[in-house]
């Protein structure tokens, strides 16, 4: 009686007030059978969830949930809650609310009730247990009655979220079984499905800021470590103490709820005035694991924009936003408290030559852990000026590893994540820091005159989840024995964390999603002099676009695409008396590389193949695997691709594409390319230079490498020369792009060199035998004449000669 009678006012006061933020899953997606019973089922008993439900039905077409169904010859409502509601301070018994619907299964033979768990969220409070806010804003319902629901519904009912469960049938969970099983075991997979709900939501509650602090510093990691100081510096205990109290207060975030509302609003605005669309793929992989796993987001570090768009968009999305690591650099006034109550964790760029603030860095990073809140981090450690995926870092790495192994009572996943840009705010500074400029301070008025750009165009951005990593599965196949070593720097994390930085990589790359900038900047910077007629660059935008799946290609065509990039001023368009031209200045050309590396590694193997074919009419499919195979895990490592345990099969692959698209033909037994005079032998030709600058510093390097004697030159050594050399051949080329020669690539060139055991040190100097003798010159033939005559000229020039004699 008394709910039917609050049931009206309510529905009157939710039609006017409330605003359902999401809905998920859509509700036409459920597919229930209008033949058969429905039941709704609420976690807890609430009049405001119940009216809400009530009118969402009514909304979206779904069966009645105020409806009063006839089960067994007896009226039953169609709604009802999994635990029983509060008489007082007791709780009525309510012990089989399945009861009647089993009932109904023996009443009429062959039939069935469906039942249909609804989650309500009024709020996406973290769960602070205390305060006022809590009152208002939390959603849990266990402690307060009334008064505190209605006051969630005037402050959080702009901000609803409603989610439905996937429809259970209750004759499959009763098969052979009797109704009282049938009702504990119905009762415990709904339990289940609510707390997981629960936790993908709002993630584990929150304990205030301090008292974290406190429990840090109170723990025997981090009271050892100050043990060690105090003694070590000749220090009380006790100041040592306070110190390690200020690291943690420098450290811990202070997620706060208002913010979060906060900045969903702001971002929003920001995202809609900024870009045209905010674009998201594979967030139901995320949302498979969310409930019951410890997640890990590690996403490609491109822009500063990076960590506020991954949040925003995991919030909007129905999840519950990370606890961000970043530098400390960020923690400026003003800006700094705002990141902070939004969920980032400050740390240093490096302590490991301070032992007490890398213990309380642990200490605080394993809490957060094992309590399964979601973390996100970079790899890379820095965002990337050259565009590329950068070589993981070991250190966050190693300390989330070290966390799990100390307790791994909760499953933890590492969410690898893509993020593209059609154009980014940083990419005037990012040209000006590969020049040589330095590096400008982050400061409140950085931010401001970033705040000039946001009438210019950015396009769209895409946020593409790749496959996740179950670290347990991951650390059972590099580490075996990893839940048997309990120090405090197993043996097993010197193998375990490179392999996860690599494999991470590659899941990230591999989630990369292209769109019109990035394939403009492919072809036009293959040209020789950043112009293309438009009809061609129509032609072979269309075939980069069919060599990846339809789920990583951009939505539209190549001309949508190329008028896209001019809107955006990344090219200019010129007509001309014989056709159309679209060209680059050396500015845009300089910026559009940035784009180019963000996504090259998609087309490593078609270009590779139509590489071999530069010097080579035809080929037999021996000869090409022959020359193409020892370099290809190189290339593999540099662009952090997985590497197949067959390659014939995905260079086979790679032959079929550019065959279905007219740049090889094949005569029976052999594969040949096109006529000279046909427009696609110049297509082959700009597929080919995509890989012509990766394979060009190889090539550099092994000539280096080859003219002094085995044992000569140490790691360091090769890789700085290499350097030096490639940023020759590119001013002697007119090359402007500094990418090309970055200190890193040929580093971690030599490093491959080593991983492939094509090379090994001695004494700290590099070593090789006639394999890689043999392995170079059949490399060279994949060069033809002309190319690989500049290159050993400029690998021969004297002062080289010299360098190599010393």
């Amino acid at each position: 009686m008394a709910a039917n009678a609050l049931r009206h006012p309510l529905r009157w006061l939710l039609s006017r007030w409330v605003e359902v933020r999401l809905i998920e899953p859509d509700p036409a997606s459920l597919a229930l059978d209008p033949a058969l019973p429905t039941l709704y089922v609420l976690p807890h008993p609430a009049s405001s969830d119940a009216a809400l439900l009530g009118e969402l039905c009514r909304q979206h077409g779904l069966p009645d949930a105020d409806a009063t169904l006839s089960l067994a010859g007896r009226a039953h409502p169609a709604r009802l809650s999994l635990s029983p509601p509060r008489r007082g301070w007791r709780r009525r018994t309510h012990r089989a609310p399945f009861l009647g619907a089993l009932q109904h299964l023996d009443h009429a033979a062959g039939s069935d009730v469906q039942l249909v768990p609804v989650s309500i969220f009024w709020s996406r409070a973290p769960g602070k247990r205390f305060g006022l806010a809590k009152l208002l804003a939390d959603d849990d319902w266990q402690l307060v009655g009334r008064l505190r629901r209605l006051w969630s519904i005037l402050v959080n009912g702009r901000n609803v979220e409603v989610h439905f469960g996937a429809p259970l049938r209750l004759a499959e969970l009763r098969y052979g079984r009797d109704d009282a099983l049938t009702n504990r075991k119905a009762a415990r997979l709904l339990r289940v499905h609510f707390r997981r709900m629960r936790s993908r939501v709002l993630g584990p509650d929150l304990s205030h800021r301090r008292t974290l602090v406190d429990g840090v510093v109170a723990s025997p990691a981090v009271r050892q470590a100050i043990q060690e100081v105090a003694i070590a510096q000749r220090r009380s205990p006790r100041r040592i103490e306070r110190r390690a109290r200020r690291y943690g207060l420098e450290i811990a975030s202070n997620m706060s709820y208002p913010v979060l509302r906060f900045m969903d609003q702001l971002l929003t605005r920001l995202w809609n005035r900024l870009y045209d669309g905010v674009e998201v793929q594979g967030l139901a992989r995320v949302k498979a694991l969310a409930g019951d796993h410890t997640l890990v987001y590690v996403p490609c570090h491109r822009s500063h924009v990076d960590y506020l768009l991954l949040s925003y968009v995991l919030y909007r999305d129905g999840l519950m936003p990370p606890h961000v690591a970043a530098g400390r650099n960020l923690d400026m006034p003003l800006i700094g408290g705002l990141l902070r109550r939004g969920g980032a964790f400050f740390l240093r760029r490096s302590f490991k030559d301070n032992r007490l603030y890398g213990a309380v860095f642990n200490e605080y990073l394993h809490r957060l852990i094992a309590r399964g809140h979601p973390l996100e981090y970079f790899i890379e450690g820095g965002r990337s000026r050259s565009g590329r995926m950068l070589p993981p870092r070991p250190g966050m790495l190693a300390m989330t590893l070290r966390s799990h192994s100390r307790d791994a009572s909760r499953p933890l996943a590492f969410i690898p994540v893509y993020i593209g840009y059609e154009r980014i705010l940083e990419g005037g500074s990012y040209q000006r820091e590969l020049h040589g400029g330095k590096k400008r301070k982050e400061s409140p008025l950085g931010l401001l005159r970033v705040a000039r750009q946001l009438r210019e165009p950015f396009g769209r951005v895409a946020v593409s989840v790749g496959e996740p990593l179950i670290a347990d599965a991951f650390l059972d196949h590099h580490a075996p024995r990893w839940r048997h070593e309990h120090s405090a720097r197993p043996n097993w994390l010197n193998q375990a964390v490179p392999a996860l930085g690599d494999e991470l990589a590659r899941r990230i790359n591999a989630a990369a999603t292209l769109n019109a900038v990035n394939l403009v900047a492919l072809v036009l910077l293959a040209t020789p002099h950043r112009a293309i007629e438009t009809r061609l660059l129509s032609r072979q935008l269309a075939l980069l676009a069919d060599c990846c799946p339809a789920t990583q290609r951009p939505t539209g065509d190549p001309a949508q695409w190329i008028a896209r990039v001019a809107e955006l001023g990344m090219v200019q368009r010129r007509d001309q008396a014989l056709g159309e031209l679209v060209l680059a200045s050396s500015d845009q050309a300089e910026r559009l590389s940035w784009y180019r590396n963000n996504v090259l590694h998609l087309f490593a193997g078609p270009a590779l193949v139509a590489f071999a074919f530069r010097n080579h009419t035809t080929l037999h499919q021996g000869e090409l695997i022959e020359r193409l195979a020892p370099g290809w895990p190189i290339i593999a490592r540099e662009l952090f691709l997985a590497v197949p345990e067959d390659l014939s099969e995905t260079l086979g692959q790679a032959v079929s594409q550019l065959a279905d698209q007219g740049l090889l033909s094949h005569d029976g037994e052999r594969w040949q390319r096109p006529a000279p005079h046909l427009e696609a032998f110049e297509q082959l030709r700009l597929l080919s230079q995509l890989i012509q600058p990766t394979l060009e510093r190889g090539y550099l390097l092994l000539n280096l490498l080859l003219a002094a004697p085995s044992g000569r030159l140490s790691r360091d050594d090769l890789a700085e020369r290499g350097r030096q050399l490639a940023e020759r051949l590119a001013l002697l080329s007119g090359l402007d792009a500094p990418e090309f020669f970055d200190q890193r690539l040929f580093a971690g060139l030599v490093d491959s060199l080593i991983e492939e055991r094509w090379l090994w040190q001695q004494d700290e100097r590099l070593c090789y035998d006639a394999r890689l003798v043999d392995a170079a010159q059949r490399a060279r033939e994949l060069f033809d004449p002309a190319l690989r005559q500049r290159l050993m000229q400029l690998a021969a020039t004297p002062e080289v000669q010299a360098d190599s004699e010393r």
